[in-house]
């Protein structure tokens, strides 16, 4: 699973969210490697096992063939309480990490394969991940 080597804090802060204007994604939002990407509509935090059951998922069919990038990495430390824990008494232990998804960011690219098994590898690898995602193909 990928987490980071070191961090600078073990816990972070909520981040603050605002309603009324939807995040959009800035970096990340086009096709830099491959031909074929896995593009996310919602946002949501990523856990390291989400990304890396769909990373399994799209090696698999991408074998020796074809080669696959990595967009996203999980820095962001997450917290959880133990079970039957009362109310109070500070935050609960890092459990994680996990990477803020928002709507456009590229998660996933590959090229090398064929259009029909590149959609094929990035759906199921979609169907792993807790946000709605879209398959995007580079304009030839």
């Amino acid at each position: 699973m990928l987490f980071p080597k070191k961090v600078k804090h073990r816990k972070w802060q909520n981040a603050r969210r605002n309603a009324k204007r939807p995040l959009v994604a800035t970096r990340g939002a086009n096709l830099s490697f491959g031909s074929h990407g896995l593009k996310a509509m919602t946002s949501h935090r990523i856990q390291s096992k989400q990304i890396e059951s769909a990373r399994k998922v799209i090696a698999r069919s991408v074998s020796k063939t074809g080669k696959m990038w990595i967009r996203v990495f999980p820095d962001r430390p997450f917290t959880q309480k133990g079970a039957e824990t009362p109310m109070g008494k500070g935050k609960g232990d890092p459990q994680g990490y996990c990477f803020q998804i928002e709507p456009g960011r590229i998660i996933f690219e590959v090229d090398g394969i064929s259009d029909e098994i590149a959609k094929k590898a990035l759906r199921a690898a979609g169907a792993k991940l807790p946000v709605k995602t879209k398959i995007i193909a580079r304009e030839h």
